[in-house]
């Protein structure tokens, strides 16, 4: 990944390739608790959350950007293309408890915020995960790209978008990407326990908190050592697809990874995060579609993978 120094990443731009569920009710974060990846009882008025949605098995259903509007209201920003199926799925689940779930999307406005347009909203800094509100609206922080800082902003339906130039939605999905947090979309459903994701190193799960589906699987994953397959930054100089085959030179029959999320390169080119086979990456020798088809180039991530214990 090259970026020219002329990229500017300043500005807003609407996010509609996402959705919000609305989980509402006094016992709304209990009910999460006992679903998501994370802890949400414990989750602050100032504090986002990364989380996952799994299946019983480990796999990953959906991925949650989440946080408390009050104490009796959270919000969970999905792939849209994710958010009528896992609503449902969800629902199946709330049962006695007192929380409903409804698709908040039409309720609120949401703006990818990044660079200096953040300090017209709150300035100083802020680390990922961190939210600021300002009456009803909310800003949630994301991991930075290109040393610039990204933030959700959220708000009711009717609210004017926050003061700022404009950013392209392209240059705000690659910056999705090289800041080497993917979002879940519907093409993978099934495809990824957390740790192939790099969640456990990005705040997405929490080890001490209680059950949830899958979580004797993620569990297992880290504590034994069993890990065999991350999420790393790639460049291609042509286009690739979600959910593509990643192949090794070495190993021309067997796919060592998958496409996970990919965006153009503002300079030429696609970035991707994919998923893939530790020692594949190690190896080098990467290929898109097949063993012998367009070539992938590492690049660091712009964070540090914890060590499985």
């Amino acid at each position: 990944m090259t970026t020219s120094p002329t990229i500017c990443l300043n500005g807003i731009t609407p996010l509609p390739h996402l959705g919000i569920i609305r989980v509402e009710g006094e016992e709304a974060a209990k009910f999460l608790q006992g679903q998501l990846t994370q802890d949400f009882v414990l989750l602050g008025l100032d504090q986002a959350r990364l989380a996952g949605f799994l299946s019983a098995k480990g796999r990953m259903q959906a991925s949650f950007i989440g946080f408390k509007r009050s104490a009796t209201e959270i919000l969970l920003v999905c792939s849209q293309d994710l958010l009528a199926p896992t609503l449902k799925r969800l629902s199946m689940f709330v049962m006695r408890a007192k929380a409903k779930l409804t698709d908040a999307s039409a309720d609120f406005v949401l703006y990818g915020v990044a660079g200096d347009a953040i300090q017209n909203i709150a300035p100083g800094a802020h680390p990922a995960w961190a939210k600021v509100d300002f009456d009803s609206q909310n800003l949630v922080f994301l991991y930075p790209a290109l040393g610039q800082p990204r933030a959700l902003w959220i708000a009711p339906a009717g609210t004017p978008p926050p003061p700022g130039p404009t950013l392209s939605l392209d240059l705000w999905l690659w910056s999705e990407v090289i800041g080497g947090v993917a979002t879940l979309s519907a093409p993978l459903v099934d495809a990824f326990v957390p740790q192939m994701l790099n969640y456990e190193s990005i705040g997405g799960v929490n080890f001490k908190k209680g059950c949830y589906p899958g979580q004797e699987i993620v569990a297992r994953s880290q504590f034994r050592g069993t890990l065999k397959r991350r999420t790393y930054l790639v460049h291609a100089d042509q286009a690739l697809a979600v959910g593509g085959e990643v192949f090794q030179a070495a190993d021309p029959e067997q796919p060592c990874g998958t496409v996970v999320q990919v965006a153009p390169a503002p300079d030429g080119g696609f970035d991707a995060l994919v998923s893939m086979q530790i020692a594949a990456a190690e190896a080098g020798g990467l290929h898109a579609v097949s063993a012998d088809g367009p070539a992938l180039r590492l690049h660091p991530l712009p964070y540090a993978l914890l060590d499985d214990i």
